[in-house]
């Protein structure tokens, strides 16, 4: 049996009960993982569609190394959306302290200087590791399954959405850090990186599924 506190133990019907809740965790973070999670299934799936099919020998070794990417990339999105959660939960639980003595004020102070911390670094691993599986759906598409071409193309696209939502969450919490964290800065220049390289490898993977998939 799962763990029924673990969002990835849930079932779906759940999961979705939980996101629609007026409970704040889980959020857009751990959403946002939980769609990259789904896109690297869907490049794994592509790849066991296609290797060991004679038509597609040729790209064996490539397939094989994309699809353990995939697997890999999974697994760590799935814990990235439980550390979203537990990242911002400390967020609740900081802004609850108590702050009527100075002590107590320190004490607050500190906890929530962390959790807002965890709470920008998370979504900020969670976009880099989209962003890789979105280059897993870039590479599996051109020389996938025919039949599955169009799996590739969701994958991207959920891998994508995951990138620019897990974004949105670094951006809301960003200002919320101390003006000497050194995320503050370096975490603009990432951004900036990965919001490009999603436009271009989205739109290079959807221009490789259309030519294959042919005239509407």
């Amino acid at each position: 049996m799962g763990d029924p506190t673990r969002l990835s133990d849930l079932p779906l019907r759940d999961l979705a009960d939980r996101l629609a809740s007026h409970d704040p965790v889980p959020g857009g973070g751990s959403a946002a993982a939980i769609a990259g999670a789904l896109g690297a299934a869907l490049v794994s799936m592509v790849v066991e569609l296609t290797v060991g099919r004679p038509e597609y020998s040729e790209h064996g070794a490539a397939l094989r190394e994309i699809g353990a990417g995939a697997v890999e990339r999974q697994a760590v999105l799935l814990e990235l959306a439980e550390a979203d959660a537990t990242a911002y939960g400390s967020v609740v639980t900081a802004r609850r302290m108590p702050k009527q003595t100075d002590p107590e004020r320190e004490s607050r102070s500190a906890a929530l200087r962390d959790a807002m911390v965890q709470a920008a670094a998370v979504p900020l691993r969670t976009a880099i590791v989209a962003s890789e599986v979105l280059e897993l759906a870039e590479r599996v598409a051109p020389i996938g399954n025919g039949n599955a071409v169009s799996d590739a193309g969701v994958a991207a696209q959920l891998a994508a959405a995951a990138v620019r939502g897990a974004l949105l969450n670094v951006r809301i919490n960003l200002p919320y850090l101390p003006e000497d964290e050194p995320l503050r800065i370096t975490a603009v220049a990432e951004m900036r990186r990965l919001e490009t390289s999603t436009t271009a490898r989205e739109q290079a993977t959807v221009s490789a599924v259309d030519a294959r998939m042919g005239p509407t």
